[in-house]
């Protein structure tokens, strides 16, 4: 019998650390925006939602790589290849979240609900990518950069720039420090004729173009800090998350990859947790 334990492992639930600050940014901006008390129901909601659309996307992902990740080192521990969990239910699991966040949009507000299938098609349709375009990077940061611009519309119900803004910034960050996790698998890639950025220009390029890709992240937050007139409180979490962004380029070089998983899930987690908190504090001082 499949354990609670193996699903929250089959999801890398940890990994919820990278979109959910941004998330609830969304949604204190949009309660923000909106001059109202803060709704905890809807709040609730949008967690819920947030949890649901990401077991699905990284369940549906493992489910769909299982034969690849059952042939590559680095990913045959993982939960099916090792058996720990059957591609039955693993599939089951994907199933009951896809149809838990479409319940859940519903209780949110119309908008929410009649694009919460569009957000499928993005999350779901990730894990299809890598078979045919190397920019699957690019396609993996929009599916995480639709938390915030998602938790602002559960509020306001109407698009406003300001969310628009952070969402490009979580898309150009997300697809940079991909780019760097994808530089373990380069030489697997190939083999398995995979497409992915290292595959396409080799991991100096790769390193370059992340670079590029997490200066445009900065420059968004810029202009989400200017357009929303931020405080120095957002001001200072924008200088934690771009000095972190900047510090894990240091420590990946594309002949040493030793410190991969420390940029990719440490560093990123990190100014993630700090920008989201610093953020949604600078609104909750101005409420």
């Amino acid at each position: 019998m499949v354990s609670f334990k193996n699903y929250l492992s089959l999801v890398k639930f940890s990994h919820t650390i990278f979109a959910l600050p941004f998330a609830l940014f969304g949604f204190f901006l949009g309660t923000f925006d909106k001059i109202a008390p803060i709704d905890w129901s809807i709040f609730l909601l949008v967690l819920l939602d947030m949890v649901w659309a990401r077991n699905a996307a990284m369940a549906f992902n493992r489910y769909l790589d299982r034969h690849i990740d059952s042939q590559n080192e680095r990913t045959i521990i993982r939960d099916i290849p090792s058996g720990k969990i059957t591609p039955v239910a693993a599939f089951i699991f994907v199933l009951f979240n896809v149809l838990a966040f479409l319940a859940t949009t519903y209780f949110i507000n119309r908008l929410t609900f009649y694009l919460a299938p569009v957000a499928l098609l993005v999350i779901l349709g990730y894990s299809y990518t890598k078979r045919y375009t190397a920019l699957c990077h690019l396609v993996l940061g929009l599916g995480l950069s639709l938390a915030p611009i998602g938790a602002y519309l559960a509020v306001v119900g109407e698009f406003d720039w300001v969310p628009v803004l952070l969402s490009f910034a979580v898309l150009f960050w997300v697809s940079g420090f991909d780019i760097i996790y994808a530089l373990q698998d380069e030489n697997f890639d190939k083999q398995m004729k995979l497409k992915s950025i290292p595959v396409l220009i080799g991991a100096k390029g790769a390193l370059v173009l992340s670079k590029i890709l997490h200066l445009f992240s900065v420059l968004f937050l810029i202009s989400v800090g200017i357009r929303g007139e931020f405080s120095w409180i957002y001001w200072i979490g924008f200088g934690v998350f771009s000095s972190l962004l900047f510090y894990q380029h240091t420590i990946v070089k594309f002949n040493d990859l030793s410190k991969v998983n420390l940029a990719f899930f440490t560093t990123n987690g990190v100014a993630s947790v700090l920008f989201g908190l610093l953020s949604i504090l600078d609104l909750l001082v101005r409420m």
